[in-house]
Parts: structure tokens; sequence; C-alpha cells
């Protein structure tokens, strides 16, 4: 047994304490006696686990012998049991796994695999897995006589975000979900979101109440845009959806609802939250319905902002609730409980009267139990913190407190950062679920608070009259951070908290297949800088590469800008909403910055300084180019400061040095993704195309993957989208055809500016610029779908170029 393979075995039993299940209040069990009543077969789970083994190691899937086993066995909770299998024959099973549902089997596996066998699982895009460190059927590390029990300190480990269903899953078929499913089970989610092909059931309800096949074609988004649409906060946008977009998505969702039962899983599915067609007014003109105000168009276009929302306490809401619901039985059958609904994210209600409130609550609820007499609402509790000028006391206990105790679930979306469970007691005594948010807009960003899972679910569980029954990790965008996310699964399997250095230690040896000191001196360093953001700013990539800076640096003379007002914000970050407010100022910009950059340079060095022994790690190049991504990128952001600074003294040679300067980074940054199958313009507008069948929708799709991640939404010849750049990404194609386009344009009318001593033309060059954003939007070139070059070569030559 290697000496990695021992440490590792060490770890588990020396830090990772046997789970202490909380006693869940009365109603929860309740729900979760009739949510296990529903679940599938112990022959069906069993036959699903093994098969989650057969697609992540075929080569083994003899070697472990999996069992469902009832809740008795771990005093009426959830758990996982491993323990050594009685060797009849040389081919046998070695390793036993039991577990009260196929998502604890998958979850054992993975636990002993990590801990035992020092293996490593995270997303294809992020490096997948390195499995080699495993030894052959036959040799399996065999544990302590009395085995492994870790049960579950609360009931849920919850996943999704409501707009990752458009961030991330939009292009996904049916192999991509298969994965991703396998990927949930390992990790222990036993709660997932399952919002996919809802537009086709609400096409049969709503033509049930009159509506049209054509009059939906102005209330469904584009496939991009879709949570949106579904929020209420635009129509139309991207659309219109096709017949075979509809019908495709159905069939999928049955797919992915039957994988989620078959391992056990409970899918939460959506419900009615009053957004309805315009053309329901025509149909029932008594019903309180209510245009909204504009969400982030230029100027108010009606062709896709204000939509429109029937009030809860209408009748008509119950009504169409309860077929939204019935209508969702029919197709899927009795699969769960639970329910998303959040009428008042974003959107106020017209009073702060408590009785009103509660009312509304009441109706939401209504709509879902009439549908489904055991309903669960889960609610995200977003609203308490972006609208807490609204949400005091007396309002969030008249809406928490307006359904049946355990009759709601509470997510506590953005705990990581700023927790409302600590200061609404326990949300007022209702169940909740200690969530992580991290990611806006599916950016690529280093960045984390690993001290803060390590510890916050811990405090949240054991705190005073904690009504805590879940983990919950709640991303707009995945596949990035892999270590992140790989801790916060854990935190639902464990009762105190994790020395985060130690487990950083077993994580880099496990991620990369080899201990090697340098990689492990450089993660020390990446926990204090790059994962330890804790200035409570919700992180939103403004990195200025992605996010060009929108502004006109010769309204303000440098000689009048002191220091700190240089360092002000362009973008004003709302982090009580999900964008960015933008603002043409004359302050002097800065992206978000929370640590020292040459640490980070240092621990790149150290990441390069192992590439002799990683060399062949996919884990390790995924790892090695986003962090030379990360560096180089805060590089831009300084060289971008000094090239408008040097704008604003007149001193042509300093700007054209850093201009020039700043163009080249892309160029280089570029190069550098394009050597990573995992950071490809192509493959994201290839998955979009593939789903089409004709050439229109082809042209649709592609338009709505090109426009979600540049502009977003829409724009006049003059105004960029208000939404621009909010979900940028770095990609190779998108660097070179896009970003590198915007920022020689912007500097080369900085230049004609000061060259003929006159002022800088920026309504030009946002009309320029805009036109080519459409253009590019619009267009169908082919990019890349396969890496090309040395990734370590390129990586080190950038170092050497920048740094040495």
């Amino acid at each position: 047994m290697s000496n990695s393979i021992t440490h590792l075995m060490f770890l588990i039993f020396v830090f990772v304490p046997i789970a202490v299940s909380s006693e869940p209040q009365q109603p929860v069990e309740a729900l979760l006696r009739r949510l296990d009543s529903k679940r599938s077969s112990a022959s069906v789970q069993e036959a699903a686990a093994k098969a989650v083994l057969k697609r992540l190691l075929p080569t083994h899937v003899h070697s472990f012998d999996f069992k469902i086993v009832d809740k008795d066995v771990c005093g009426g909770h959830s758990c996982f049991v491993i323990n050594n299998h009685n060797l009849s024959s040389p081919n046998g099973p070695e390793i036993q796994i039991k577990g009260t549902a196929a998502v604890e089997i998958a979850s054992g596996l993975h636990w002993y695999l990590k801990y035992w066998c020092g293996a490593h699982v995270s997303w294809d895009k992020t490096g997948g897995v390195q499995l080699a460190s495993i030894p052959n059927p036959g040799s399996l590390p065999r544990v302590k006589d009395k085995g492994l029990k870790i049960q579950r300190p609360v009931p849920w480990n919850y996943y999704q975000n409501v707009v990752t269903s458009s961030y991330s899953f939009v292009w996904w078929d049916w192999e991509r979900w298969q994965k991703e499913i396998d990927w949930m089970a390992l990790q222990g989610i036993n709660l997932p979101l399952a919002f996919t092909g809802q537009e086709s059931i609400w096409q049969k309800v709503f033509m049930d109440f009159n509506i049209s096949k054509g009059d939906l074609n102005d209330f469904f988004g584009g496939p991009a845009f879709l949570a949106w649409a579904r929020m209420g906060n635009l129509h139309a946008w991207g659309g219109p959806l096709s017949q075979n977009w509809l019908d495709q998505q159905l069939v999928l969702q049955k797919q992915i609802l039957s994988r989620m039962l078959e391992l056990g899983m409970t899918p939460v599915l959506p419900s009615f939250s009053g957004n309805v067609p315009a053309t329901l007014r025509k149909f029932y003109p008594s019903a309180n319905i209510t245009r909204l105000g504009d969400w982030n168009t230029v100027n108010g276009d009606r062709r896709w902002c204000c939509t429109y929302l029937l009030d809860p306490s209408d009748p008509l809401f119950v009504e169409i609730g309860t077929a939204f619901i019935r209508r969702q039985v029919e197709e899927y059958g009795d699969v769960t409980d639970i329910y998303n609904c959040d009428t008042f994210n974003e959107n106020s209600p017209p009073t702060n009267d408590p009785a009103y409130i509660s009312s509304l609550g009441a109706a939401v609820y209504k709509a879902m139990s009439k549908g489904d007499t055991d309903a669960v609402w889960l609610m995200q509790g977003w609203l308490f913190y972006s609208d807490s000028a609204f949400w005091k006391p007396p309002q969030m206990k008249a809406l928490l407190h307006s359904v049946p105790f355990g009759k709601m679930i509470v997510l506590d979306l953005f705990a990581d950062v700023k927790p409302i469970w600590n200061t609404s007691s326990q949300f007022y005594d209702t169940p909740y679920i200690w969530c992580l948010l991290h990611n806006f807009g599916g950016n690529l960003e280093m960045y984390g608070i690993l001290d803060a899972i390590s510890s916050g679910p811990v405090d949240a569980r054991t705190s005073e009259n904690s009504t805590m029954v879940g983990v919950g990790m709640c991303m707009e965008g995945i596949e990035h951070n892999p270590v992140i996310y790989e801790l916060t699964s854990e935190m639902a399997f464990r009762s105190e908290r994790v020395p985060v250095q130690d487990w950083l230690r077993t994580y880099s040896r496990r991620r990369y297949g080899n201990a090697v000191h340098q990689v492990e001196e450089a993660w020390e360093i990446l926990h204090r800088t790059i994962y330890n953001c804790t200035d409570g700013i919700a992180d939103h990539n403004t990195d200025f590469i992605v996010k060009l800076p929108d502004w006109d640096p010769s309204l303000e003379s440098v000689s009048n800008t002191s220091e700190p007002n240089k360092m002000q914000m362009l973008f004003t970050l709302d982090i009580k909403r999900r964008f960015l407010l933008q603002k043409t100022s004359s302050q002097f910009p800065k992206a978000h910055l929370w640590y020292s950059t040459q640490d980070v340079i240092n621990a790149l060095r150290l990441f390069l300084d192992a590439g002799n022994d990683l060399s062949g790690s996919l884990t390790y190049r995924y790892d090695l180019v986003d962090l030379t991504r990360q560096v180089l990128s805060k590089l831009a952001n300084q060289v971008y400061v000094d090239a408008v600074t040097a704008f604003q003294r007149k001193d042509v040679k300093a700007f054209d040095l850093n201009s020039k300067k700043f163009v080249q980074l892309i160029r280089d940054i570029d190069a550098l993704l394009a050597s990573d199958d995992n950071f490809l313009l192509g493959t994201w507008l290839e998955s979009a195309k593939k789903l089409a069948t004709s050439p229109t929708e082809m042209r649709q799709y592609e338009w709505n993957a090109r426009t979600q991640v540049t502009m977003w939404y829409d724009t006049t010849k003059t105004n960029q989208s208000q939404l621009h750049d909010y979900a940028n990404k770095f990609w190779s194609g998108l660097l070179e055809s896009y970003y590198l386009p915007r920022a020689s344009t912007y500097f080369h009318y900085l230049s004609k500016s000061l060259r003929e001593n006159k002022d800088f033309e920026v309504e030009k060059w946002r009309i320029e610029w805009i036109s080519f954003s459409n253009n590019w939007q619009a267009g169908t070139e082919l990019y890349p779908v396969k890496a090309k070059g040395d990734a370590l070569a390129i990586s080190k030559a950038l170092y050497e170029k920048y740094f040495v």
C-alpha cells in the first residue's frame, strides 16, 4: 500500500468522525417517511447503484457488493456502511457497501474510493476523474474489521439554482445528463431541482385555459433564457420555442426523473408562481392580473419586458396552480411532494401588511396542496436578503407562517457569505437548508471561502433551536472550482468542522494521483488567498478582459483623482440582486480583488515546478490552465489601469505600451485556454446546434448560445445591454473573436483622442462596438472543439514572459 493511501486512511479516522444526526422536527420526519415510500424497490436501487459503478469504474464492477438496508440500521436516519466482504472466491466482491438508498450507496462508494484508494471525481469539464490510484481488482484496501458507518447529520443535500438550467444545462442531451446524475449520486445529492421540460406542461395547462400555441410564442423565452421567462423577468426574448423543443425536453425530463428515482433521490418540481401569458386577460377580464415593471431592458421595450402576474389572492391563481401540479403528476407519476415556488423573488407584494402577505402565502400553498395534498413548498430565501428593506420580521413571519409548519422549507441561498438563519431566529422556526451560492452567470473565476464552507453548516446545525434540515449548492453555473463543490458536498455528511489545510493536502493528492510537495505548498497559498474571500462581496467576474468598462476616462482629470477614488467601482455591484447595475461614470474602475496577486503568482510558480511529475494528469492540466488564466487576468486589470492613467496624463508612449500589452494579454490567454478542451467556445456552440432539427432551429439556438455569454439582452444603437457580460466566459475563441476586438476598438478611439488632442468619442465607440457585437451574435463562424498546444509549455512561457 502506498504512503499516500496510508495517509488518507489515517485521516479518515483522525478527522472524519461518524456523523451524529440531530433529531428532525416531527413534521419533517413525517415528510421523510412519505418520500421514502415513493422510492423505487430495493432491487431497482441496487441495480442503479451498480450501474453508476459500471460507468465510473467498469474494471471493478465485481469488486463491490451493494445492498439497500432499512433506516433502522442507522437509528432511523439515512446512512451508508462500508465493510469488508467475505472473500469466498478470488474474483468475488472485496468490499460491501450498504445504504438506506441507492444515493447513499453511491456516496459510500465515493467515500471509499477517496479515502481508501486516493481517487478523485469531478466534472469532465474541470479535469474529470483520477482513478489511476485505485488498486487492481483483488487488491483493494481493507477497512477496519468493524467497518465504517456514516449517517447524515441532516436529511438533505440540495442541488441547483433556478437559473442553472439556463447557464449550464440548456444544451444537454441524455448522455450528458446521465453523467451529471451519476456525479450527483456520488456526491450524495438527494434533493435535486428538476426543471427541464416544464414548458411542455405549461403548454398543455394554458391551452386548457383557452390560450393558443401561437399566444405562447410571446410567453416563453428562447432556450438560453427560459429561466428568466419562468420567473416573469422577460418574455419572448430568444424565442419562440418550437414544438420539437417542447417535445424533446419533455422526453428528456422523464428520463431525468426516472434515473433520479432509481437512485433514491427526491426531485423538486416547479409550481405556479403567478406568471401568465398576456392573452389570459382577454379570456378572464375580471382576473386580478398586473403588468410588472421593466427588468433590465435598455428602454422598456414591450416586446420582451414587463410581464403579467396573476395575484395569488385571485381564485384563478389556485385553479391554474392546481392544474399545473396535477398535469405534472399525470405526466410523471407521483414522484415527489416537494415543489419550488418563488412568487416574491425580486418582486415585492403591493403592500407590507402582514395579514395580506399571509393571505398571499396561503394562496400559493393552496394551489400546490389542491394538486398534491402532501405538497411541501420549497422557497428560495434570497428575497429576505435582496429586499431586506421590505422583508422586516413581521413580513417574514407572515410569509413563513402562512402555511402549516413542516409544509415549507427555505433555502438560505447565500449562507456562505450572508446567512439569514442567524438573524431571523432560524427563519422563525421554519425548516431551512444551509446553501452555498458562490457563482453568478457561470463566470469562470477561481474564488471561494473554504473556511466558511467547512464551518458554516456545522455552526448552523449545532446552534440553539436549530431548524436546519440540509446542506445545498445553489450556484448559477457549474463546472468550475471543483474544490469548493467537493468540500460542500462532504459537509452534508460531516458532523464537525473540517481542518481545511489537512483536507486540502489529501484533496491535492487525490486530485492529481500523487503527493507532490510543490503542489501541496501551492494549495496552502491558494487556501489563504483565492479561496479566502472574506470581504462579503458576491463574486461576479468583473475582470476588464471579460467586462470592459463602458466609460469616458477623459471626464475626470487624473490630477483631481485621489488614489482611493481611482479604486472605486465603475460597476456598482448590487449584491442584493442577480445583476450588476451599469453606470456610465467618470470614477476610475476597479475589478474585484481580494488577495495578494504576488502570493498567487508564487503559487503558479510552484504549480509549474510540479509539471514534470504531473504533466500527464488531466486534472493538473485543468488547474494549471485555470490558475495561469487567473494570474494573467488580474495582471491585465492592472495593465488596463496603467493604460487609462497614461491616457489621462496624456502620456502617449505609456498609453501605447500598456494598451498594446492589454491586447496581447488577451491573445496570450486565448492561446493558453486553447490548450485545454474545457475552455473552448466551440463546445458550447456545437452543443446548442446539435439539438436542432432544422436549419432555422440551428440558427436560433446558436444565436441564443452566443447572446447569453455576450450581450445577454437587448441593445440600442448607442446603448449596450444592461446585462452585457453578466454571463462572461474565459473561453478560447470568445477572447480572440469578441473581447479582443472590443478592447482594440476602445483603445483605438482613446489613441485617436490623444493624438488629435480632442475628446474621446465614446458614443462613436459604442455605436461601432454594439454593431460588431450584434453581428457576432448572429454569426455562424466555426470554432475549435479540440484543444491544441502543450498547456504546460504555454503556461511556462507565459510565466517567463510576464513575471521573470
